[in-house]
């Protein structure tokens, strides 16, 4: 009986101790795995939370990260987090994952050898919650959160292209590698999406998938170049090279848009031809002008232009007579060259400037001038006829031009009259010489007199004040019974002399009148003479419209190809395109 019992006890004992032996294994098979899905989940947020802060500092190149042009600028001050962007890393998955799980990307180049897949992707209710820190605030303009939703995804190409070349600068000259391939071939692909699209709803959906594959090809040169102090080194060379670039560029076009405007367009010299030969067909008695008994009347309304362009006298004139409210009490004195002069007068005989009387004299006219009149003004710094014209300075000679009478409205002709100016000439002068619009304007972009003076002689140091507000030429109304009275044509002469021997201001009539006019000038209503129309000055129409002259002042003239077509039109309104002379010089709007 004892014997049995011993027996049936060790056979107990053995099944437990096999059972335990077979046991204790799947149990230890159960917790491990546990543990590691525990310690890869860990690792994975470590590394989801790691990357996503490095990859945009150093990489830039995600769908939803950083972009070095499409930064929205915040109209608030307050401080925003940053855009959050999840990578998953290669580290984070499971230890046990074989090569079988790679997959190939698609559109890869060279060899067809297999790369790990690395794309970004979002992390659900983190990625939310970032994203609604990053909505536009109240601040924020309707039009600029239109214009950043049309070209944001045409910016982030523009991003990825950037940072593509980056890297290309890391690989070793001639590298012919599979990445460096697949590079160029990224680059290529984005290049010509760019050049067919210029805002997002252009892109079709194998855009946006060759922008995903860029991301992809980014992601895999990022870790084959994981230097980010060395990116950034390649990308602040990038962007010193672009600078320099497009200073060159704005040279360039700075220099070209100066030559256009001192170009004779084809169309004006074939007119002023046409005009030239006309007028000496006709005979001595058809070549003068009519109604020349009101030219020295003194109780007129007297302008002067002083101008080689047939065009632009043209429409000067044009635009003042049919503003005026009693254009038969206007006389024009028209001064130009020997050149222009028959075609000028020959333009006027054909195009009556209606009731107006209108007088047109040459240089040569005028025996007061210098001998070297023609060359007095040359400036070592400009050829620019504009500045060097003898016709330009003529309006330092008024009173001995025009010595019976008392006042003068000088028009420069580049400008358009759109209201009657008879009020002009019941305005007090105080005893000024000169009545002008000051350029000032609240203090914002002010041209002050030290701009335009050297101020480091001391003769005009202790003469002139260097924050004296300019005046404009262009419209200036001259009382010459004051300017002879202040022997202000002395002043200008003795003003030449001394600027012959040392560069006292720059080149240009516009200088030399600040100093002859300073403390003689009366400032004049901003309303009556508005500049800007010659180059990109942001004038408004409304302002545009309420002034009674406008001024083509700069280099884009409005008879030039190079002129702004929003400021032209209201110039050629003035202009009669059906005029045979136009056709046959091909002179259109």
């Amino acid at each position: 009986m004892m014997v049995m019992l011993r027996r049936s006890y060790v056979t107990v004992l053995t099944l437990a101790l096999l059972a335990a032996s077979f046991l204790a294994p799947l149990l230890l098979f159960l917790r491990v795995p546990a543990a590691d899905i525990s310690l890869a989940l860990a690792r994975k947020e470590f590394y989801r939370e790691g990357t996503s802060f490095v990859k945009n500092l150093s990489s830039g190149h995600s769908s939803n990260g950083m972009r070095l042009n499409a930064i929205e600028q915040e109209a608030d001050e307050g401080v925003r987090l940053p855009r959050g962007v999840v990578y998953q890393n290669e580290e984070s998955t499971n230890v046990q994952s074989t090569s079988s799980e790679n997959a190939t990307v698609s559109g890869n180049v060279g060899d067809g050898g297999h790369q790990n897949k690395h794309e970004p992707v979002t992390a659900g209710r983190e990625d939310k919650d970032l994203r609604s820190f990053n909505r536009p605030t109240s601040g924020e303009t309707t039009s600029s959160r239109s214009r950043s939703s049309t070209t944001e995804k045409i910016r982030e190409m523009e991003d990825q292209i950037i940072m593509a070349k980056a890297y290309l600068q890391f690989s070793l000259p001639n590298s012919n590698s599979q990445l460096v391939r697949e590079l160029k071939l990224r680059i290529k692909e984005m290049e010509r999406m760019l050049g067919r699209a210029n805002k997002d709803s252009d892109l079709s959906r194998s855009h946006l998938q060759k922008m995903k594959a860029m991301d992809v090809t980014l992601s895999k040169a990022h870790k084959a170049y994981p230097d980010c102090s060395a990116l950034a080194s390649k990308l602040r060379a990038q962007l010193y090279n672009a600078e320099e670039q497009l200073r060159a560029r704005q040279n360039q076009a700075s220099y070209l848009v100066h030559l256009t405007a001192r170009t004779f367009p084809k169309g004006l010299h074939c007119l002023s031809m046409k005009l030239t030969t006309e007028f000496f067909t006709l005979r001595p008695e058809n070549q003068q002008l009519p109604n020349r008994q009101n030219v020295y009347e003194p109780d007129l309304y007297h302008f002067a232009i002083f101008s080689d362009n047939v065009l632009a006298c043209g429409v000067a004139v044009n635009s003042t007579v049919t503003t005026s409210m009693e254009p038969e009490k206007i006389v024009f004195h028209v001064v130009t060259d020997s050149f222009n002069f028959p075609a000028m007068v020959m333009w006027f005989l054909s195009n009556p400037p209606g009731e107006a009387t209108i007088q047109i004299q040459s240089l040569d006219d005028f025996g007061f001038l210098p001998v070297d009149v023609g060359t007095m003004f040359m400036h070592p710094d400009k050829a620019d006829p504009r500045y060097t014209s003898p016709l330009n300075h003529l309006r330092f000679y008024l009173p001995e031009i025009f010595p019976s009478l008392n006042k003068i409205l000088l028009l420069d002709h580049d400008v358009v009259v759109q209201r009657d100016l008879r009020q002009l000439w019941s305005v007090d002068m105080k005893g000024k010489v000169n009545g002008a619009v000051e350029i000032c304007k609240d203090n914002k972009s002010s041209l002050k007199l030290e701009m335009l003076i050297n101020f480091s002689d001391p003769v005009i140091a202790s003469t002139f004040n260097a924050k004296t507000c300019v005046w404009a030429f262009g419209m200036n109304m001259f009382d010459l019974q004051e300017w002879r009275k202040q022997g202000l044509t002395g002043v200008y002469h003795n003003l030449t002399q001394l600027g012959q021997s040392r560069q006292l201001w720059k080149a240009g009539s516009l200088p030399l009148g600040q100093l002859l006019f300073y403390n003689h000038t009366m400032v004049l209503d901003r309303r009556w003479h508005v500049l800007g129309l010659g180059r990109e000055s942001g004038m408004g129409r409304a302002e545009i419209e309420r002034a009674a002259v406008i001024h083509y002042d700069g280099s884009r003239k409005p008879w030039l190809d190079i002129a702004i077509p929003k400021y032209r039109t209201y110039w050629t309104k003035f202009l009669d395109y059906g005029n045979p002379y136009f056709q046959q010089c091909n002179i259109h709007e």
